[in-house]
């Protein structure tokens, strides 16, 4: 039988109203199979209006709302867009699935929570390694492919 091949993802990226680009992830679906479902279904809008947000399942639209010059970018807030919403597919948040992913290099997307599982629908991804993420941040994709405008 064959390996199922990960899914791959993307963020359309502007900056203002200025399209900037386009950013292509691979989602780690063999290791982080639950995280990779809800980041890739937030990412299409498949599963309708949340339940504790009573908003659409859809990162359409969203900011990133934190920027930490030259570690990471944090969005993923669809309800309020400032870090204090969003939720998961699941209803809210869910659990940490493994820490088995290092954060050993630029451009790895991973889960933003508020501690130990409490996963929803926030995310950041590195501009560089973070090594003191490992084991204790959830990492679930890499970027592919960037196209920068």
């Amino acid at each position: 039988m064959a390996r199922k091949k990960n899914p791959f993802v993307f963020l359309d990226v502007a900056i203002g109203d200025d399209r900037a680009g386009k950013m292509v992830f691979e989602l780690f679906a063999d290791v982080v199979p639950k995280t990779a479902e809800n980041f890739g279904a937030l990412c299409t809008g498949e599963k309708g209006v949340g339940k504790t947000t009573i908003s659409p399942l859809y990162y359409r639209g969203t900011k990133f709302h934190k920027i930490m010059k030259g570690l990471m970018a944090q969005g993923g807030d669809f309800s309020k867009n400032n870090g204090t919403g969003g939720e998961s597919i699941y209803g809210g948040t869910f659990e940490d699935e493994n820490f088995v992913l290092s954060h050993d290099d630029r451009g790895l997307l991973s889960m933003a929570n508020t501690g130990p599982n409490t996963n929803g629908s926030q995310f950041f991804i590195t501009f560089k390694p973070a090594p003191l993420l490992t084991g204790r941040i959830l990492s679930l994709a890499s970027l592919f492919l960037e196209m920068m405008c």
